[in-house]
């Protein structure tokens, strides 16, 4: 007969991307998640996805099947004329295990195989959480049903409006970057296309971009248009146009791309964050995802963050005594400490980026141009700098997760 009481769980709140590599991650190396989503199911918020490899490994690591999990590609930041400003060279042998430097997909796949991998009874869904009162000893974890769940651990995966986040740091106002992305995705064989890269292009005001994406079995294209817009403004009525006259503005195939996405395929977002705190951690409740630091699409990063702070909280987590308070707290300050500087460097450039790009004053943007096209400016600050990142982000993530 066992007579060992069955450990208390680690509660994760939020199913998305963070909160569902927290609960694969933690369910590898040996504890007991419980992941929580107040809807019906866990949904994807938009469509089209990049993903680095430091996200790729951790996907691996949590037994996600990542093969043909997208369209491995090249990236190149280019000027409205087609010329090169920065080429992203990702070393050959990282772009031969992680399938690709970069790679481009959809949500929805992203989510499909997460949950493929996801143990029977760890994701609950419909469950509201209302409350949290950490008693040092456990958490208390207060639902929408009366009934509470004692957590040796909680996880506020829940996103830029997190709740866990107000309730452990107050509340904060969103940052407005005062820009809007239109972005849809293609499986129309459009002229002009350059297959498995990633061509990234800015006018003096805009920018436009495509990619290639491999979606169950399928090649196509996401592409996006990206400008300043006032947040208190109302969207563009017809999205599809207003595509259209931006994407003109940029030679090859962007405008093609546009005009053969089904209206059903389009998404608009406003682009916001919230400022990076410098602590995610206190008692036994920790952040992961958005819910940490929500960041601008600028970095290209922000579900692959999401992934990697599920790794690395595991990690920390391995072998942990959770009955042991000094533990859990030593685990989840190592967490912060491995975290926070990188997700800040990552959030704080994307947010400098789009002022750059789309908030410079009009009689700088020649000037700014100018070094761009002339200098190897951006080449050294995104075409080697991020390359040199990834690699360090590889060596960092150690050897994988181990259950002990």
């Amino acid at each position: 007969m066992n007579t060992h009481p069955e450990p208390s769980p680690i509660v994760i709140i939020g199913a998305g991307p963070a909160g569902m590599a927290t609960a694969l991650a933690l369910h590898k190396v040996g504890h007991r998640p419980i992941l929580l989503e107040r809807y019906r199911e866990a949904r994807p918020a938009g469509n089209i996805l990049n993903l680095w490899p430091p996200p790729i490994k951790a996907l691996q690591e949590m037994g996600v099947d990542t093969v043909d999990l997208g369209a491995p590609c090249h990236t190149t930041f280019r000027g409205v004329k087609g010329n090169i400003r920065a080429d992203v060279k990702i070393p050959d042998e990282v772009v031969s295990a992680y399938g690709g430097g970069f790679i481009g997909l959809l949500r929805p796949e992203l989510y499909r195989r997460m949950l493929a991998a996801m143990p029977e009874g760890v994701l609950r869904t419909n469950v509201e959480v209302t409350d949290l009162k950490d008693r040092g000893d456990r958490v208390d974890v207060s639902l929408g049903d009366g009934s509470v769940v004692e957590a040796a651990v909680v996880v506020g995966a829940d996103g830029i409006d997190s709740m866990v986040r107000t309730a452990l740091w107050g509340a904060s106002e969103k940052r407005e970057h005062k820009l809007h992305i239109i972005g849809g995705y293609t499986f129309s064989d459009v002229p002009g296309v350059e297959r498995n890269e990633v061509v990234l292009s800015h006018d003096r005001s805009v920018q436009g971009t495509y990619s290639s994406i491999r979606d169950n079995g399928r090649d196509g294209i996401q592409w996006w248009v990206l400008e300043a817009w006032d947040p208190t403004a109302q969207p563009p009525t017809d999205l599809k146009q207003h595509a259209l006259t931006l994407a003109r503005r940029f030679p090859g195939p962007l405008a093609g791309l546009v005009e053969s996405t089904e209206v059903s395929h389009f998404q608009r977002w406003p682009i916001r964050d919230r400022k990076p705190l410098t602590q995610w951690s206190k008692g036994r409740i920790t952040l992961t995802g958005d819910a940490a630091h929500a960041t601008s699409p600028y970095a290209a990063y922000g579900a692959g963050m999401s992934i990697g702070d599920g790794y690395t909280l595991a990690q920390e987590l391995t072998g942990a005594d959770l009955a042991d308070t000094a533990a859990v707290h030593a685990s989840l300050a190592r967490y912060d400490q491995r975290r926070i500087a990188h997700t800040t460097s990552q959030v704080q450039q994307a947010y400098a980026l789009g002022q750059v790009f789309h908030h410079a004053p009009r009689f700088l943007r020649p000037v700014r141009d100018f070094i761009l096209d002339k200098t190897p400016m951006l080449q050294k600050q995104v075409g080697e700098k991020s390359p040199a990142e990834i690699v360090a982000q590889l060596e960092e993530m150690g050897s994988g997760l181990v259950r002990r």
